[in-house]
């Protein structure tokens, strides 16, 4: 009998706009966001299984199987769906772990959708964001299939907007990663200690429509305190806009850091030039996606 395999990419992301805002009672930070997803993808591949879930991850070392954002995404479906089937999960890991690029996050909705697609679609669009913001705060925007989106709340509050031409991007990443939670609590120490004063602030929704209104609404929470601790973060971030970046950040927490480059020619003049200055970072080139993320083929084998 013949199987049917699924196949489903899971594209990073990068924040071009991380503000957080008040703490909630629970511990969870309100954020305000923009996510925008790159090329740089994780594959995630499915099969049926009579019963469990068996996850082979190739990459990386993640730990524990039933530790990973796939293992629980698979679970929360089966639950959700009430099959009781199970799945032999394939995770081909290429999203650098730890990173702030929303590689984790990724995997779990594509996982989603993946075995969402190959069980005969039993769960709607809006089950499947449902599921995607019960397993964390970036997921939701993976599960949406856009490849760009205003969030804020957790992350479950989504406003989609048109993609923007597909834009030169590079990506570096330091040989070190940086826990969301460490990044959080510095932050909060850094604000008890000398609390700021931040305006209102109007975004402009015009704005969203060109890559030179995005540039200005460009900023990140994080960077003051993460540069502190790591300088060459602070760098490489200077770097990207010395060598013509129109947008250059730290995406999410970190630790990675990302230019978005008006064309290639620039882009890669810039790559070759940051591989030189600063070896210490991989400099990945890629690029922003242009249409619906959400991507599956499949197979019979």
């Amino acid at each position: 009998m013949t199987a049917v395999t699924i196949h489903w990419e899971a594209p990073a992301k990068v924040n071009l706009r991380l503000v957080v805002l008040a703490r909630e009672a629970s511990g969870f930070h309100q954020l305000e966001t923009i996510f925008c997803a790159i090329d740089l993808a994780d594959t995630i591949t499915a099969q049926r299984a009579e019963r469990g879930i068996e996850l082979e991850v190739v990459g990386a070392r993640l730990g524990e199987p039933q530790e990973n954002l796939v293992w629980r995404a698979a679970s929360a479906f089966f639950r959700a769906s009430g099959i009781a089937g199970g799945a032999r999960l394939r995770l081909d890991k290429r999203i650098p772990v730890g990173a702030g690029l929303g590689g984790g996050s990724s995997d779990a909705a594509s996982t989603l959708h993946a075995l969402n697609a190959l069980y005969g679609r039993p769960l709607g669009p809006r089950s499947i964001l449902e599921l995607a913001a019960e397993l964390g705060s970036d997921v939701p925007f993976f599960a949406a299939g856009r490849p760009f989106a205003l969030a804020w709340g957790r992350g479950g509050r989504l406003l989609p907007f048109p993609a923007l031409p597909p834009a030169p991007t590079v990506v570096g990443v330091p040989d070190f990663s940086i826990a969301t939670v460490y990044a959080y609590g510095e932050l909060a120490r850094a604000r008890y200690a000398q609390p700021a004063t931040v305006p209102p602030t109007v975004l402009d929704l015009d704005a969203l429509a060109s890559w030179q209104g995005l540039a200005a609404l460009a900023v990140n929470d994080f960077e003051d305190v993460i540069f502190q601790k790591y300088p060459i973060l602070a760098r490489a971030v200077r770097a990207l806009a010395d060598a013509g970046a129109l947008i250059s950040r730290l995406s999410g927490s970190g630790s990675a850091v990302f230019g978005i480059f008006p064309d290639e020619p620039t882009r890669d003049e810039a790559v070759a030039r940051l591989r030189t200055e600063l070896p210490r970072l991989r400099w990945v080139p890629c690029a922003t996606v242009p249409e619906p993320v959400a991507r599956a083929g499949n197979s019979l084998i």
